[in-house]
């Protein structure tokens, strides 16, 4: 019979293999490289995956709060570099790889490198909206800073001939790759801006981090940030990003892409053109309209108030009050004349002449004195007597008194 000494629990196992783990200094940080699988992305925030290789596979966990150690998306396949720690989880007695960091395997140090200076550049403000120029939507020269030889250049120039074939193409012909790409790329920076173009291309074609790295040198990125062209980076493919493409101040998927962004299309221009001057003649016919209806009420009332309108005006004024003026004295003449008439009669009816007329006859003395009483006269006295014709001298032989009823 078998005697049994000391007997432990799975918890008691478990504990004391995860102390083991936790002593280990060599599994407090190291870096275990292999190939990526079962990667799966969890809603909260953690990565869980397994790293393996051709002897062996390990489960990996990276939590939510060490994404910042992560610069890209993992996917299945890929040869990673996995910084972090190893440790037991107790109730599952599996241990697995707690992942603090991860390193696309071969290109580690580099990406280390880069995400360094990309946070060093970010703090010191030049990645910063307010520094970035506006990109001229016309433009006369376009410099390009790239390899004079590849598919770069050449798509360069096709779309900038095609979208508009005014534009001038300025290329310097930069190295791109290698340990002279760097000052050569500054040199070309530089040199176009010494030119005066409008805008700056400044790329290559795709390729790997090693041959797009000249574009992730701090110098470089100090020459774009500097440049008082607008610059336009295009480097690589759409899902390449390098330094320059956040300092610089607008960033293109591709060259060709940057092409288009910096030569606005003729035919746009030319569109734009057409509808502006359509534009601009209704605003001149409806401004022309609108001041012959000015010019025509200006009219109207320097002719009301012009001199010759005035005297015209007086004239009129002064024929109606000449025809006022001669119906009323027409009208005057008519009554004074009736009231003449009227007089006349009167008149005829009081003058002796109209009576001497009648048959009547008019006596007066030697001095002309009307004789209109007997007793104005004495026995032989001469008098006249006129009648209608003539007047006639007697004398008197005497004379007779009688009442005015008796001579009726």
């Amino acid at each position: 019979m078998i005697k049994i000494r000391n007997v432990y629990t799975v918890g008691q196992l478990n504990s004391y293999i995860k102390n083991v783990f936790t002593q280990d200094y060599l599994l407090r940080s190291l870096f275990v490289k292999g190939e990526v699988s079962n990667c799966k992305y969890h809603s909260s925030g953690h990565i869980y995956f397994t790293l393996k290789d051709a002897k062996g596979t390990i489960s990996c966990v990276m939590f939510a709060g060490s994404r910042s150690g992560l610069s890209f998306r993992m996917s299945e396949g890929q040869q990673v570099i996995v910084g972090g720690t190893v440790d037991v989880y107790e109730r599952d007695g599996k241990y697995q790889l707690y992942a603090k960091q991860i390193l696309l395997d071969g290109n580690g140090q580099l990406y280390e490198k880069y995400e360094l200076l990309k946070r060093e550049l970010a703090a010191s403000g030049m990645f910063s909206q307010e520094c970035k120029r506006l990109i001229p939507r016309y433009i006369k020269t376009l410099g390009v800073v790239t390899a004079s030889t590849g598919a770069a250049v050449r798509d360069i120039i096709q779309i900038a001939g095609r979208r508009n074939p005014y534009v001038q193409v300025i290329l310097y012909p930069a190295i791109v790759q290698g340990e002279a790409a760097a000052p050569s790329i500054i040199k070309g920076i530089r040199a176009l801006e010494s030119l005066g173009v409008d805008v700056m291309i400044v790329g290559r074609g795709g390729g790997s981090i090693e041959d797009l790295w000249a574009f992730n040198e701090r110098e470089v990125a100090q020459a774009v940030f500097d440049c008082t062209v607008p610059i336009i980076s295009a480097v690589g493919h759409e899902t390449d990003t390098t330094i320059i493409d956040y300092v610089s101040d607008l960033r293109a998927p591709t060259p060709s892409a940057a092409a288009e962004l910096a030569v606005t299309d003729v035919r746009e221009i030319l569109g734009e053109m057409e509808a502006r001057r359509e534009a601009l003649n209704r605003l001149i016919g409806r401004c022309m309209e609108r001041e012959r209806g000015k010019l025509r009420h200006l009219e109207l009332r320097l002719g009301a108030v012009s001199p010759a309108n005035r005297i015209r005006e007086n004239r009129m004024a002064a024929i109606g009050a000449e025809e006022r003026l001669q119906e009323r004295m027409r009208r005057v003449l008519e009554r004074k004349r009736h009231e003449l008439a009227i007089f006349i009669e009167r008149m005829k009816g009081l003058s002796p002449l109209e009576k001497l007329n009648c048959g009547y006859s008019y006596v007066e003395d030697e001095s002309g004195k009307h004789i209109g009483s007997v007793e104005q006269v004495r026995t032989g006295q001469t008098v006249r007597i006129r009648v209608r014709d003539g007047r006639i001298c007697a004398a008197v032989t005497g004379t007779e008194q009688s009442s005015l009823s008796e001579v009726e």
